[in-house]
C-alpha cells in the first residue's frame, strides 16, 4: 500500500499520479485519508498531553498522601480518574481511525511510474518492440483446440464433466508437454540463479492482503470458507509472502526464487471467442519469477527479468512483441508492468503469456518487508515478479504456429525434456 507519509506531504502529486490510473476514487479518498491522520494526530497528541499529566498527577498524589493531605490528595485522584476516563475514550478512537485508515488504504492503487503511458484501456497500450517474423499458415491451418481434439492431447469435454469449463485434462504427449515446459522453464531459472521454491497451493487471508490481491481481487479469487483459505492466483503471492513481517540485512539481498504452480481465477464475466480452448482457463501451470531488491536496483532488475523472458520465448521459436502498459490497464499494485505476447498464427491474433512488473514498496509497506543498510537505517524494499512462463497460452502458439503436415513439431530447446521431437 502506499505510504502514509509520502500522501501526507505530497497529496496533489499522488492525486494526480492516481489519476493517471483512471481511479476515479483519487482526489476523494486522499482527501480523507488526510483528513482521518489529521483527526488520528490530533486525539494522539491529547492523549499524550493527558497521559503526561496523569503521570504528573500521579506522583503529586502520592507526595500528598506522605504529607497527611488527604483530601488534596482524594481531589485529585477524582480528577486523575476523569482523566482516565477520556485517555481511554481517546484511546478507543486513536484506535478506530487507524482501523480506518488503514482500509481505506488499501482500496487505493499503486501510483504509476513516471514512464507509464496515458490511456484507458488496453488499446492505448504501447509495443516496445518485436521479436521475430509473423508465421504465415496454410489456409487449412487448425486452431489449437482442433489440433488438441485431432491428435488427442487435451480433452476440453472431459475436464467440463469432472469439473466444469476452463478445466482441461491434458493426455498423452500433451500432458508430456506441459511437464516438459515446467521442466524447461525452472531449468532456465535456476540456470539464471533464481532459486526454486515449491509453495502452498493456498494462502490465509493475511497472505492475499500482503500481495495486495485483497481486497481488490476478492471476487476472482476462489475462497474455501471452511478454513478461510484462498487458492492462488498465482505462485507470487505465497512466494513474496514468505518474506511478511521480514528485517533483511543488506548482504541477504538480492532475493531471487521461482516457482511452479498451478494457478486458480474464477475469472468471472469472461466468455466469448477470446476465451475458447486454452486461451482462458480457471486452472492453469506457470512458472514465476520473484525478486525482492533494494530500490535503486529495482529498474536494472525489471529489465534483466524481461531479458530472461524473451530469451524463454526466442528458445521456443515463437515470435511475440512487448508491450509497455498504459495507466488504465496496469494492474492495482503494480507501478510499471511489461506484458509478452506471441503471435497466434492460426487465430491471427496475440496472447499474452507473461506479465512482468515492480511494485516498488507497494507490496513491501503491506508486508512490513524492510532492509537494514550498512548505515544503520531500516528501509522499505522493492518486490518484482514475472511470469516465466504461463503455460496455456504458450502451448496454444506453440500447436498452432508449429503444425506440419507431418504432426506439430517440438522446438529443439524443448526436444530434451519432451523426449520426443512430434506430436503426431
Amino acid at each position: 500500500m502506499l505510504q502514509l507519509q509520502v500522501i501526507r506531504e505530497n497529496p496533489e502529486e499522488v492525486i494526480k499520479a492516481l489519476q493517471k490510473k483512471h481511479y476515479a476514487a483519487a482526489e476523494e479518498n486522499v482527501r480523507k485519508l488526510i483528513d482521518l491522520d489529521a483527526e488520528k494526530r490530533s486525539a494522539q497528541q491529547e492523549l499524550e498531553s493527558i497521559q503526561q499529566e496523569v503521570n504528573k498527577m500521579s506522583k503529586e498524589i502520592g507526595l500528598l498522601f506522605k504529607q497527611g493531605k488527604k483530601e488534596e490528595a482524594d481531589a485529585l485522584k477524582e480528577q486523575t480518574a476523569r482523566h482516565k476516563d477520556r485517555n481511554k475514550e481517546l484511546s478507543g478512537k486513536v484506535s478506530d481511525l487507524e482501523k480506518e485508515i488503514q482500509t481505506l488504504l488499501y482500496s487505493i492503487p499503486n501510483t504509476p511510474h513516471e514512464s507509464v503511458p496515458e490511456g484507458k484501456d488496453a488499446s492505448e497500450n504501447v509495443i516496445e518492440k518485436q521479436v521475430g517474423e509473423i508465421d504465415h499458415l496454410p489456409q487449412d491451418a487448425l486452431p489449437h483446440w482442433e489440433l488438441a481434439a485431432k491428435y488427442d492431447i487435451i480433452d476440453f469435454e472431459l475436464g467440463n464433466k469432472i469439473t466444469g469449463a476452463g478445466f482441461p485434462v491434458y493426455k498423452g504427449k500433451g500432458a508430456k508437454l506441459q511437464r516438459a515446459l515446467i521442466n524447461f522453464f525452472l531449468d532456465r531459472a535456476s540456470k539464471a540463479g533464481y532459486v526454486e521454491i515449491e509453495p502452498p497451493l493456498m494462502v490465509n487471508e493475511a497472505s492475499g492482503y500482503g500481495t495486495g490481491q485483497l481486497p481488490d481481487k476478492d471476487a476472482q479469487m476462489y475462497y474455501v470458507g471452511l478454513d478461510n483459505f484462498y487458492l492462488i492466483p498465482t505462485a507470487e503471492v505465497p512466494v513474496t509472502n514468505l518474506y511478511r513481517d521480514c528485517l533483511l540485512q543488506e548482504k541477504d539481498l538480492p532475493v531471487k526464487h521461482c516457482a511452479y504452480s498451478a494457478c486458480f481465477r474464477r475469472e468471472a464475466g469472461s466468455y466469448g471467442k477470446d476465451v475458447r480452448g486454452l486461451n482462458r482457463l480457471h486452472q492453469f501451470d506457470k512458472v514465476e519469477i520473484v525478486r525482492i531488491e533494494k530500490p535503486e536496483d529495482s529498474y536494472r532488475v525489471l529489465q534483466e527479468m524481461c531479458e530472461h523472458v524473451g530469451s524463454l520465448l526466442e528458445e521456443l521459436e515463437l515470435t511475440y512483441h512487448v508491450v509497455r502498459l498504459c495507466g488504465g490497464d496496469i494492474s492495482f499494485t503494480s507501478a510499471l508492468t511489461f506484458d509478452f505476447e506471441v503471435f497466434s498464427a492460426a487465430q491471427k491474433r496475440w496472447l499474452e503469456v507473461s506479465s512482468v512488473s515492480n511494485f516498488e514498496t507497494y507490496q513491501a509497506n503491506r508486508l512490513h518487508l524492510r532492509y537494514k543498510g550498512a548505515d544503520g537505517k531500516t528501509r522499505l524494499l522493492h518486490t518484482l515478479n514475472g511470469s516465466a512462463i504461463a503455460l496455456p497460452r504458450v502451448v496454444a502458439a506453440l500447436l498452432e504456429n508449429h503444425q506440419t503436415q507431418e504432426g506439430i513439431r517440438i522446438p529443439k530447446a524443448l526436444q530434451p525434456f519432451t523426449g520426443f521431437e512430434m506430436i503426431d
